[in-house]
């Protein structure tokens, strides 16, 4: 009797063990799964695995070498020039170029990379080669335009991100046949899920003149954009398409319109920065106490698909702002002020869109 009784006694314990067991099991994977869940991204098709493509543009305002350029007009920008643009200035933009490229990366650099108002070649190398840039193995294209001053607008990526496969560089036909101005780069790639990406880097030409005297300048070039974003739609199903770029216009103006609106509602194209109301930030650009949204990224619908959540938005960081003035108002931080040499980053600020791309 006395054994069957002991039996009984261990058999609870045993019981009470494994239910204990059980428990403690049932509660880690509960919480393991909870963890996986909130790694999972935020977007349909891809629960599981997904690779992150940070977009950004940067206006980096006069990013000239200290070089003479015999066919182009960048004397103020030489050593005894106008500006007094010496090797030390120069160096201190490249690092400081590099500095918001890397700050907008956060967990990574983007892997692609808009900028206008760049002057060659050479330019770009330093900027790669000779910043903390280096570590990042980017490769660049950039256009070769006839704007006066002889700046340009240039794509950097990284080679394991966006695989090159070739660029143009366009040239706008103005209605006024002696305009000169900025080509639009035109780049396309592969990306991770083996599908083609287009992207087009644009810098249209400002309003200096008067808004509406120079209306039909950027005009000429968003019709002349258009068209090529629509030719691709003649040879891909759903193409992938970027456009980022200083358009020297507002969401509201006539000439993004005239970008957005395809020949067909297909071909539409869907400006993240469309409502600046929905933004995280006043504007890109500040000019005579207004603060504009000039700078923009828009996406063909097909890649808008892949947009993350909470995103996109403008980079304006406390570095890349002026100290408050007696209204409690800012700016960005610009490289110079007229002739003022002030040693910041640039008058306008960068702008920021991330991806999520499902892993073959």
């Amino acid at each position: 009797m006395y054994r069957k009784i002991l039996m009984n006694r261990m058999r609870n314990k045993i019981i009470c063990i494994s239910c204990i067991v059980l428990f403690l099991f049932g509660c880690h994977s509960a919480r393991s799964q909870q963890e996986k869940s909130a790694k999972k991204p935020n977007m349909s098709g891809s629960e599981s695995r997904y690779h992150d493509f940070r977009v950004m543009f940067y206006n980096v305002e006069n990013l000239f070498d200290t070089y003479d350029d015999p066919k182009k007009q960048d004397n103020e920008f030489l050593p005894d020039g106008r500006m007094r643009w010496t090797t030390n200035r120069y160096y201190s933009h490249l690092r400081k170029t590099a500095k918001v490229i890397s700050a907008i990366g956060e967990w990574g650099t983007p892997a692609i990379a808009g900028l206008c108002e760049v002057e060659n070649d050479t330019v770009l190398v330093h900027l790669l080669n000779r910043t903390p840039l280096r570590e990042q193995h980017y490769s660049y294209c950039i256009t070769t335009g006839n704007d006066m001053r002889g700046i340009n607008n240039a794509l950097i990526y990284q080679r394991d991100k966006f695989k090159y496969l070739g660029h143009a560089s366009s040239r706008i036909p103005f209605t006024n046949k002696n305009k000169r101005s900025r080509d639009i780069l035109h780049v396309w790639g592969e990306i991770i899920t083996g599908e083609r990406l287009d992207v087009f880097v644009c810098h249209f030409p400002s309003r200096t003149g008067g808004e509406k005297e120079t209306e039909q300048d950027r005009m000429d070039a968003a019709v002349f954009l258009r068209k090529l974003c629509d030719s691709l739609h003649e040879t891909v199903k759903e193409p992938n398409i970027i456009v980022m770029g200083d358009f020297n216009d507002t969401p509201a103006d006539k000439s993004i319109r005239e970008i957005t609106k395809g020949s067909n509602a297909k071909y539409n194209l869907i400006n993240l920065f469309g409502d600046p109301k929905k933004l995280n930030f006043y504007g890109s650009h500040k000019f005579q106490g207004e603060w504009s949204q000039l700078d923009q990224i828009m996406v063909s619908i097909h890649w808008n698909e892949y947009l993350k959540k909470d995103s996109p938005r403008i980079f304006a960081p406390a570095f890349l702002l002026s100290k408050k003035d007696g209204r409690g108002e800012q700016t960005p931080l610009r490289n110079y002020l007229g002739n003022f040499y002030r040693g910041g980053y640039s008058d306008h600020l960068p702008v920021v869109a991330d991806f999520l791309l499902p892993l073959p």
